[in-house]
């Protein structure tokens, strides 16, 4: 028994030691640790890329279908996104002012509606007016407000060493869900497309009842966010004045400012401005091609089943996935910022990352067998998203807290206009037998994007660091203080 005891009580064994190290690594001992309500937030993005993953596989195919052209399915994809853009950017303006629940619960309503709508309806106007007015997400990626409140709630809920590890399980859980939506829809689809009396239509509208459903349950989530998610309102200290009899001897409490307009400073919005031409660069060039045109470009060349769709697409957000629990061990070491510049495939020996996925996008449609084109496509995947949970601890970490759910609400928006401008062209090139020009165009694009990053932001500072360098120097003014008392008192 003593010797068991001091088994027990010794050092912990080289697998109990292997397993910390691997839960550190990958930021598991972060995302456990985290309140309830990060968890919350992460399941409800889970819900919504499983959702909109689920959507996107069909979402072209299904208006190829209802015999629509090229050029209506691009402009379809481009006033929709012009319509995300509208409904983002009045809800994250006002979300820290109207409650950050209650607008993650309406986005969460506004997708259920929109659901309902492509699950009934097959008429062209109606189902853009729901996909305006509501949330579709045409691209597969994150779309309408929820991404916006979500980071800056979770920026609010985590300390800023923690942040890299919570947004890279963030970012990780979201992919994992658009990859599970991908390969259960594909399967699922053609699964109902073999019954009797099912044609395509019939059993694509049947994912849009289940992205209804998924809508409904994610607004139950939104309801469960406790009050800690909201912004803290903004006090203002009262100005000190002469003492007087009227003066009271307890000062009153400070006001809270009630507005529900956000306000960013001009250092902020100098660092708003740059990112925003440089994501608006970027997200150009996604918008040319979005995995829902690159789908129906596998669909339309190599006549790949619904199935196979859905298992292509699963492999490629998998690697995705994988990829950003990489780019969070490294981001660790070196910080976000060194990071988010590093990534961008351009420091040195690090250009491994960013720049050759771009590379890799441009070549997706020169091959003319399916395997060589799947080499491209994969390898893009398996880089693309290497510099996603950095970008959101970088851009995080440069504005002030309340400065967070606006400048990210803003840079989402420009991000879809930005973005939303693509679809129409890929479509006019589509309809034209042109399509390998938008592969190469957004190629080239996120090159110069790349570049752009690295030249705005190779030595920029976050508010932390800032924050340490002052209290550095002060207390070297102070230490030097000390130092001319104590030498005149020795005098």
């Amino acid at each position: 028994m003593a010797n068991i005891r001091a088994i027990d009580d010794g050092e912990p064994s080289k697998t109990a030691r292997w397993l910390d190290l691997v839960g550190q690594e990958l930021g598991l001992s972060t995302i456990f640790q985290s309140p309830v309500d990060t968890k919350i937030l992460c399941l409800q993005r889970f819900v919504r890329l499983f959702a909109y993953g689920s959507a996107n596989l069909i979402f072209t195919l299904l208006l190829h279908a209802l015999d629509i052209s090229d050029q209506k399915i691009g402009l379809f994809m481009t006033l929709t996104l012009f319509g995300d853009v509208f409904i983002s950017f009045i809800l994250t303006l006002f979300a820290d002012g109207l409650g950050r629940r209650r607008v993650l619960a309406l986005g969460a309503a506004l997708m259920t509606v929109s659901g309902i709508v492509f699950s009934l309806s097959g008429n062209y106007w109606v189902l853009l007016a729901a996909a305006i007015f509501g949330v579709i997400s045409p691209s597969g990626n994150e779309i309408g407000p929820f991404r916006a409140i979500e980071e800056s709630t979770l920026a609010h809920l985590t300390e800023s060493r923690h942040r890299t590890d919570v947004f890279a399980w963030y970012t990780l859980i979201g992919v994992s869900g658009a990859a599970l939506g991908t390969i259960f829809c594909g399967w699922f689809v053609q699964h109902l497309q073999h019954l009797k009396g099912w044609d395509n239509i019939r059993a694509y509208r049947v994912v849009y009842t289940l992205y209804a459903a998924l809508g409904i349950f994610k607004f139950i989530l939104a309801c469960l966010l406790s009050k800690k998610c909201e912004a803290e309102p903004e006090v203002k200290p009262q100005e000190p004045s002469e003492s007087s009899e009227e003066t009271p001897l307890l000062p009153n409490k400070p006001k809270e400012n009630q507005s529900i307009l956000p306000k960013i400073g001009k250092e902020s919005l100098t660092i708003l401005i740059k990112l925003c031409l440089l994501f608006a660069l970027d997200s150009l060039a996604s918008g040319l091609v979005p995995s829902s045109w690159i789908i129906y470009f596998f669909n339309q060349k190599f006549h790949v089943s619904d199935g196979t769709l859905g298992t292509i697409f699963f492999f490629t957000n998998f690697v995705s996935a994988a990829s950003t629990l990489v780019a969070s061990s490294v981001s660790r070491r070196i910080g976000p910022i060194k990071f988010f510049v590093l990534i961008q495939g351009i420091l040195q020996t690090m250009v491994f990352t960013h720049l050759p996925s771009s590379i890799f996008l441009g070549l997706i449609p020169i091959p003319t067998t399916l395997p060589f084109a799947l080499v491209f496509l994969i390898l893009r995947h398996s880089l693309a998203s290497m510099d996603v949970a950095p970008r959101q601890a970088f851009l995080s970490s440069v504005v002030l807290p309340s400065e967070r759910t606006a400048v990210m609400g803003v840079v989402n928006v420009v991000k879809t206009l930005s973005q939303s401008l693509g679809p129409v062209v890929t479509g006019a090139l589509a309809g034209a037998n042109k399509f390998w020009i938008a592969f190469v165009l957004a190629g080239t694009m996120k090159v110069s994007y790349d570049l752009g990053i690295l030249a705005a932001f190779a030595s920029h500072k976050t508010q932390e660091e800032r924050a340490e360098e002052a209290a550095h120097e002060r207390e070297g003014h102070h230490d030097e203080e000390e130092g001319a008392v104590a030498a005149d008192r020795r005098g």
